[in-house]
């Protein structure tokens, strides 16, 4: 198997330790930047590291997915969504602290930052979805997948404005295409 764009063997990551994995992130872009943001994912989620290895395994795979190719509407709701998930599950599992990666709040800012439409423009146009052009259901969709991770994170974020959003969000996503 090889690296069309590169023609070059895709390296096999997963045997990879952190230290030489990062060091060769730094150079790289497209396929094999996936892959080490997969690979770097996998290694957050193993129960048998050591909680701070886990977390730098996390960041590598943050920043290999900040690293991916943006600039569409899709390719950007797929990177936040990825930032999200893995975001919402380190602070699941091995809890929030003091980077803002790991922060809930922030996490819950990020989010609704993510979101073009409010929760009541979204419910509003949810209601007839049927109808809209492609464009507006893939944006409805989009809003679906970025708001995936909110009724999880609503239960770290304290009483308030933004917790009440998330919940709005949460009522609204049911009713999404």
């Amino acid at each position: 198997m090889s690296d069309t764009a590169h023609d070059q063997p895709i390296r096999d990551l997963s045997t990879w330790t952190i230290d030489p994995l990062e060091a060769f992130a730094i150079a790289q872009q497209g396929q094999e930047l996936e892959l080490i943001r997969v690979v770097a994912q996998s290694h957050a989620y193993r129960s048998g590291e050591p909680h701070s290895v886990r977390l730098r395994w996390a960041k590598l795979s943050l920043k290999a997915n900040e690293r991916l190719p943006g600039g569409s509407s899709w390719n950007d709701a797929r990177k936040s969504c990825q930032n999200f998930a893995l975001r919402i599950w380190i602070i699941e599992h091995l809890g929030t602290g003091t980077d803002r990666d790991w922060d809930p709040e922030a996490l819950a800012a990020d989010t609704l930052a993510a979101l073009a439409l409010t929760p009541g423009q979204a419910g509003a146009l949810s209601a007839n979805w049927h109808d809209l052009p492609a464009e507006r259901i893939g944006e409805l969709r989009r809003h679906k997948n970025l708001t995936a991770h909110l009724d999880r994170l609503a239960a770290f974020v304290p009483a308030g404005p933004t917790k009440d959003q998330l919940h709005s969000w949460t009522e609204v996503r049911k009713h999404l295409p």
